[in-house]
């Protein structure tokens, strides 16, 4: 049971970061309030609306981000103390992945300055199939590369 949770550790915490974001504490109008200035410091020229239009890509950015990390460690959770990389375990990753992003955006309809947006889930639910085609991709170079490094070939 204890090793079994040493897999989905890290996927509990990202989750937990994830409910974090989802407090008023990092609703739209509290980020701005940093990262309007930062931007606003970093482009000179930039004009308000320009501004708003960054802030809301680096929140849509942090979205994909999230979700994408999410995505990853629960797919460790679920391959557990197997390798390689398995369609079904993509495919049960997916589904937790979106319906957590569900979940938190019903969430953020209960708190305040926060509002619940399906576009959002959508968001959320490509972070977490781009990172599962990283995570393809990756187990699909380890295996070729160790099967190179096997035949006695330098792939480099």
């Amino acid at each position: 049971m204890l090793r079994r949770l040493q897999y989905w550790l890290p996927a509990i915490l990202v989750a937990l970061l994830i409910s974090l974001f989802s407090t008023h504490y990092f609703s739209g109008e509290e980020t701005a309030r940093v990262i309007i200035p930062l931007l606003h410091w970093l482009f000179p020229p930039a004009t308000p609306r320009m501004l708003r239009l960054m802030h809301v890509g680096i929140r849509k950015l942090a979205h994909v981000t999230e979700f994408g990390l999410f995505s990853i460690t629960v797919f460790h959770g679920i391959r557990g103390g197997r390798s390689g990389w398995r369609f079904r375990w993509a495919l049960a990753t997916l589904a937790i992945a979106v319906t957590y992003a569900g979940l938190d955006e019903w969430h953020q309809s209960f708190v305040p300055l926060r509002e619940a947006r399906a576009r959002d889930v959508a968001i959320d639910a490509l972070g977490a199939l781009l990172a599962q085609v990283l995570v393809w991709a990756y187990a699909n170079w380890r295996r070729l590369h160790r099967a190179a490094i096997s035949l006695g070939k330098d792939i480099r």
